[in-house]
């Protein structure tokens, strides 16, 4: 067998067992697209693996080192990052946003303190958004008007996964609501880790960030127009599934001390079929007029690649938090 072919194979496999969620949406994609689609998740869950498989974070960052080596020409590559590096200079995919992927995968090596919101969403722009702007090439996504939205979509989804596994994290030493929200509630990251929580207050900060997660996925909606018509359908299908994980979640009362909320296969097909819906309207179709995108959206990533260059000129004020949500579904209706 080729090895192109071989490679491609073992990137579908590694997405079908790794994601379920990314699967089902990668299945509306044309068979080109899904296999570098595949190919790029490979490449994130191998720079995951690196630091979550090593016995020791010394391990953890020499393998990080060893890939970011790898990726800017410094060392050969292996066969794999070969691979990768083909698909990404194919996809126009840049390799800055890989970058920044290891970098955001360096704060997870040792224990985890998040302290605020500014540091929790740049953790989820660098493990999250630098997914989905790599996405952009390889679905076709030409306008930077688009990269915005692209880098919301990513922090929606990292801090849905963020409320879903507060438990399973803490059990790592690893903190990711922010200490200064949990303070608000009378909490402490070392209670959570000690395992000694007022399950109600945990409730309360988890509910605030599922809300802010939906501002997000509600300012994202609005950059699916720019997606080519094909593979639109697999991101809106993606963002459904994932969202519809912190709506099951909001519905338990935001209690993610009872373990990891999961979307079975019939709430997924459930919502698949409703996004599938969705993708007709004009709003995702690309009837209606273009929403502008919220630059105070991004007051704590402005620097950052893809992110909105009106927020370089706004004071780093706190993000808006759950008050926002509500508001953003009037804009993006």
């Amino acid at each position: 067998m080729d090895s192109s072919v071989r490679l491609a194979v073992a990137s579908r496999q590694a997405l079908a067992a790794g994601s379920k969620s990314f699967n089902l949406a990668s299945r509306f994609m044309g068979a080109g697209q899904r296999t570098d689609a595949a190919t790029l998740y490979a490449f994130c869950r191998m720079v995951d693996d690196a630091a979550d498989d090593a016995p020791s974070a010394e391990l953890a960052e020499n393998s990080l080192a060893d890939i970011e080596d790898q990726l800017w020409g410094r060392r050969p590559a292996t066969e794999f990052m070969g691979y990768f590096l083909e698909v990404a200079q194919r996809r126009q995919v840049d390799l800055r946003h890989a970058q920044n992927l290891i970098e955001g995968v360096r704060t997870d090596l040792g224990s985890v303190r998040i302290a605020d919101d500014r540091e929790l969403l740049r953790y989820c722009y660098q493990v999250a958004s630098t997914v989905g702007l790599m996405m952009c090439g390889v679905v076709g996504v030409r306008d930077e008007d688009a990269l915005p939205f692209a880098v919301d979509l990513g922090l929606a989804m990292q801090l849905t996964n963020i409320c879903r596994d507060v438990r399973e994290d803490a059990g790592l030493g690893r903190v990711y609501l922010p200490a200064a929200r949990l303070r608000r509630v009378g909490l402490t990251q070392d209670e959570l880790l000690g395992g000694r929580v007022d399950r109600a207050a945990l409730a309360s900060v988890v509910d605030d960030l599922i809300q802010l997660a939906d501002a997000y996925y509600a300012s994202a909606d609005a950059g699916l127009r720019y997606i080519p018509f094909g593979p639109r359908l697999a991101i809106t299908v993606a963002s459904r599934v994932y969202r519809s994980i912190g709506h099951k979640l909001r519905r338990r009362g935001a209690d993610a001390w009872a373990g990891r909320t999961v979307v079975g296969r019939w709430g997924k097909a459930w919502v698949a079929a409703g996004a599938v819906a969705s993708f007709f309207g004009p709003k995702i179709s690309g009837w209606a007029t273009a929403a502008r995108h919220h630059p105070e959206l991004h007051v704590y990533v402005q620097d950052l690649p893809g992110a909105d260059p009106g927020a370089r000129e706004l004071p780093q004020s706190p993000v808006p938090e759950a008050s926002l949500s509500p508001q953003l579904e009037s804009v993006y209706p």
